[in-house]
């Protein structure tokens, strides 16, 4: 036994007899009273802890500390074990208070604070340490994923106290795990893992592993794993103009899309090589025409290339004519001319369309067909109307053509035709 403790143990036995000899005499005061009064406390490991206890009524008598193997660590303001952690705070008649710096899990357990009457009062204390949990690690592949692989990203975390809790993150975006805790000591090592299937749109995506513990206090320990996915590529091909017309200058952007890169691309026409180079510029995935022609008609296609597959894209070119500008007037009009709707309309259509100069012509052939049907149409009723008119038109005859069927001269004719109205009454005119 240590020195100092034995002079404790000697000083308790002189303190115990001189105690019965003053409860012999009848002068101690309020001895029911005196309890000892502590409280339950939390410490992180690696912290500091302070451990008071309290006395409301105390004639002098020495408060005590021990820890949780019933060691003595101070007998009032007399330090009792050797152990440059524990310091004393605050020693009085009424409190004594030791602090306990770089706490260790091995500190964990019941403290016993003890009033020496007689008989001796004690309270206990308890003492949690909490286990900070190491900074996790995410265990994944250790070669870029290929579309369509399944793969399983493991985060763990050891030596929390109590288990930690570990929260999966994809892009900042809470995603769930699977779980695994195991003890290990007073501690505990935790596990959790994603099971993902991976495709073109998860590469380059942030997993993030954190962790939640009642000991971390500000930011949470995290780690961070960023995917590569490796991908076969996909082309489109972009082009800058939506009528390209001739001696316009014109583009051709291949966007393709993979990992690894595939770079270069490739361009041809109708299934050969590009027939100008002189004016068909290749620049990296850029296919440049200085100045249009009729010339550069046709089917352009772009080939990218990567080792897990090709992908092509296919753009047909149609060269318009340029407009014609007329020539325009020195001198402005005075009253300014409205310009024809039928000439804007056709302007709009040959060159927001590229079918629009098939579709003219088709127009005006339908609208020649229906004008000679509607002036066919229009000759053979007046034909019809003709024919109809001459057969109905009134039959006038003569006075000789009335008597002409019997009479064998003019005048007989005349004489028969007079005769056959000559009962019949005559309208006279009178002439003043």
């Amino acid at each position: 036994m240590h020195l100092n403790t034995r002079v404790i143990f000697t000083l308790y036995t002189i303190y115990g007899t001189l105690f019965k000899v003053v409860v012999s005499k009848g002068k101690v005061r309020g001895v029911s009273g005196q309890y000892p009064l502590v409280q339950n406390m939390t410490v992180t490991e690696g912290g500091t802890v302070n451990m008071t206890c309290r006395v409301e009524y105390n004639d002098n008598t020495s408060l005590q500390w021990s820890n949780p193997a019933q060691q003595t660590l101070f007998f009032g303001d007399k330090k009792a074990l050797r152990d440059n952690r524990i310091e004393l705070v605050h020693a009085s008649w009424s409190e004594l208070t030791i602090s306990i710096s770089k706490v260790e899990l091995s500190d964990e357990g019941m403290y016993t604070c003890s009033l020496f009457t007689m008989p001796v009062r004690t309270a206990k204390a308890y003492l949690t340490v909490l286990g900070v949990p190491a900074k996790p690690e995410i265990d994944g592949p250790t070669k870029p994923a290929i579309e369509g692989d399944h793969i399983t990203l493991t985060c763990m975390t050891q030596g929390s106290k109590p288990a930690a809790d570990l929260r999966w993150f994809r892009n900042e975006k809470e995603v769930k795990g699977a779980k695994e805790v195991n003890a290990s000591g007073k501690t505990f090592t935790v596990r959790s893992s994603l099971q993902l299937h991976v495709d073109r749109n998860d590469d380059g995506v942030a997993y993030t592993c954190k962790v939640d513990h009642v000991a971390l206090t500000q930011t949470p320990q995290q780690a961070t794993e960023v995917l590569e996915v490796h991908y076969a590529p996909r082309v489109e091909i972009i082009n800058s103009l939506a009528v390209p017309q001739e001696g316009q200058y014109f583009k051709l952007e291949c966007v393709s899309q993979g990992n690894p890169s595939p770079d270069p691309v490739i361009w041809t026409k109708d299934g050969g090589e590009l027939p100008d180079l002189d004016r068909m510029i290749v620049e990296g995935r850029e296919l440049t025409f200085t100045s249009l022609n009729k010339t550069d008609n046709g089917t352009y296609r772009c080939e990218a290339s990567n080792h897990l597959g090709t992908s092509t894209g296919e753009y047909i070119l149609y060269v318009y004519d340029a407009p014609t500008t007329p020539i325009p007037s020195t001198t402005p009009p005075l009253h300014p001319i409205p310009p024809d709707s039928t000439a804007l309309l056709d302007t709009q259509v040959s060159v927001t369309d590229p079918n629009a100069v098939g579709q003219h012509g088709t127009d005006h052939a339908l609208i020649g067909g229906v004008v000679a049907v509607v002036v066919f149409v229009t000759l053979c009723l007046i034909i019809v109307l003709g024919r109809y008119l001459a057969r109905h038109k009134g039959t006038y005859l003569t006075n000789e053509a009335k008597g002409a069927d019997d009479a064998p001269d003019a005048d007989t004719a005349i004489i028969n035709a007079e005769g056959n109205h000559a009962h019949t009454e005559e309208k006279k005119e009178y002439f003043i």
